[in-house]
């Protein structure tokens, strides 16, 4: 298991879902965590799984859609526990369903707002942070609609494109300077993003199911350790990789 004792960690979108996991991860891994979201119980509620497991923890709110709630946010980190080693930037949302002509301009810069400059902003303020302790490594959630493109939801699939294309610049950018970036990019995971996408419909979640060659959803934590891994020293020659984990779902 990676060990990222002494390291201080940062995970947006840590009220639930991925986020959550990946928070409780990293403390298992021996970080300090700060968990941020914009759902302040949910994400209390993390920090208090963190500490019940005997690690430490606290949470910070923040829209990362906003540059002064990300600059915010990463100070806080750096005030309660003096450096910022790892990030991962996961915050998302799906955004309405529907084809290209039937999205309108509010879902596009919601979705492209959060997904994608949500983690430029994150990038932004994490990286000083990250170069005054000489380096760090920063794991960007993208997803598969990232990888390959996907019908009816174009505001989306656009987003995490572009977090794979970012991923791979600020990993050029900072590849001499020991900072790693990488992107995870999940498969259909069970996560309430997938609740909301079935309505808790029983058979719309089998058809997701089938999406999966390997015929049953991914879990969160499935992501939070590779996140985990990326984060560690174990990945040291790794950066700049969009990595799937879906299950061989863009293996077909």
């Amino acid at each position: 298991m990676a060990d990222l004792t002494g390291k201080v960690a940062l995970v947006t979108g840590a009220a639930s879902g991925i986020g959550r996991e990946s928070a409780l991860a990293f403390a298992r891994a021996g970080a300090k965590v700060v968990v941020s979201d914009v759902m302040v119980e949910g994400g209390e509620e993390t920090v208090a799984m963190i500490r019940d497991g005997g690690g430490d923890a606290i949470f910070v709110q923040c829209d990362v859609s906003r540059e002064d709630d990300v600059k915010a946010l990463v100070a806080r980190t750096v005030e309660a526990y003096g450096r910022l080693d790892c990030a991962h930037n996961n915050a998302g949302i799906e955004g309405m369903a529907g084809p290209c002509v039937e999205c309108t301009e509010e879902n596009w810069d919601r979705t492209l707002g959060i997904n994608l400059k949500g983690v430029w902003w994150c990038a932004k303020y994490e990286i000083p942070e990250m170069l005054k302790v000489g380096g760090g490594a920063i794991v960007n959630t993208a997803s598969v609609a990232g990888l390959v493109g996907f019908a009816g939801i174009p505001a989306y699939t656009a987003s995490k494109h572009g977090v794979v294309g970012l991923t791979k610049a600020i990993a050029l950018d900072y590849a001499t300077q020991n900072i790693r970036c990488n992107a995870v990019c999940p498969g259909v995971i069970h996560t309430p993003m997938i609740e909301r996408f079935t309505g808790g419909d029983p058979e719309a979640l089998k058809g997701m199911e089938a999406m999966e060659p390997v015929g049953r959803l991914g879990k969160p934590s499935e992501i939070a350790d590779a996140v985990v891994y990326l984060c560690s020293d174990e990945a040291s020659f790794i950066t700049g990789a969009a990595l799937p984990v879906d299950g061989a779902f863009v293996a077909q």
